[in-house]
């Protein structure tokens, strides 16, 4: 499987064939929307002239977020008229609740706009309440991860080179790798201390922060990641990847799927130990 070329063979949300391969249509398109946002936000990271706001929530927002919401949202209208387009930057447009894209431009805008290279752009589909697509592209890093419900998740890494997925086996949280985004996230959220309980029983914690630390779930490189404020933007795109490789994602209370506004994403050997750390 490569990122132009996605499987035909693909199934619906509750797990029916689909012949009609309309999911690998719908991951083809969002692979195409994610080539043509590597183009924006590259030709925009570490630009001089780089144009940057601060929203009503004080975090930051670039000329490359509103542009990339902007195409992919002209692109997704011509091509998928009736469907919905949920974004970071410009909300909900549309009215079909059936079929719904979500759309982070620039996850990670902070390191986009102090040069640090860990920031993707995320793209989702959810049909019927059921994230069956995902993409996110993290064109700085050279790196890109997807996936379809029912065929299986994907990564192409710097070399060009694509391979499946795959949670590791650690079942011990004394052997486990733990990534988050901040200590200050957690210090804001008035959860420091259910985080440090959880982060005092693991083999190694580092801060890979966004999108990152649940990418590296899915790859096995990180054994859990979690975080106490998260937007459902944030996560709809990596929910399927890290379940198509093998693992888990829900809130920190247990209950699946990306718009909690909590994430836990873990290997499924360790979310059960990791989950009766956070007491809310």
């Amino acid at each position: 499987m490569t990122p132009s070329n996605p499987s035909p063979v693909s199934t619906n949300p509750v797990g029916a064939v689909d012949p009609a391969g309309w999911i690998a249509d719908d991951l083809a398109l969002a692979l195409s929307l994610a080539d043509a946002a590597d183009r924006i936000t590259l030709s925009r990271f570490q630009a001089v002239d780089l144009h940057v706001e601060s929203k009503p929530d004080n975090t930051p927002v670039s000329d490359a977020d509103t542009a990339v919401e902007s195409m992919i949202r002209e692109r997704l209208a011509a091509a998928r008229p009736g469907d919905g387009v949920l974004g970071e930057e410009e909300g909900l447009v549309g009215e079909n609740t059936r079929r719904r894209w979500i759309l982070d431009p620039v996850d990670g805008t902070k390191n986009f706009v102090r040069g640090v290279p860990v920031w993707g752009t995320l793209l989702g589909l959810e049909v019927d309440g059921e994230i069956v697509v995902g993409v996110a592209s993290a064109p700085a890093m050279s790196r890109r991860w997807w996936a379809a419900r029912g065929t299986g998740a994907f990564t192409r890494d710097a070399t060009g080179d694509t391979r499946a997925l795959r949670v590791s086996s650690v079942a011990r949280l004394s052997d486990a790798f733990l990534s988050f985004a901040s200590i200050e996230g957690w210090r804001t959220a008035d959860r420091l201390p259910e985080f440090l309980s959880l982060a005092e029983q693991v083999w190694r914690s580092r801060a890979y922060g966004d999108f990152w630390s649940h990418m590296m779930v899915a790859e096995g490189a990180v054994d859990l990641a979690c975080e106490p404020e998260v937007s459902l933007w944030d996560l709809a795109a990596l929910q399927i990847i890290v379940e198509e490789a093998g693992g888990r994602f829900t809130d920190l209370r247990g209950q699946r799927g990306p718009a909690g506004g909590t994430i836990l994403t873990t290997n499924g050997h360790l979310h059960d130990l990791a989950l009766r750390h956070f007491t809310r």
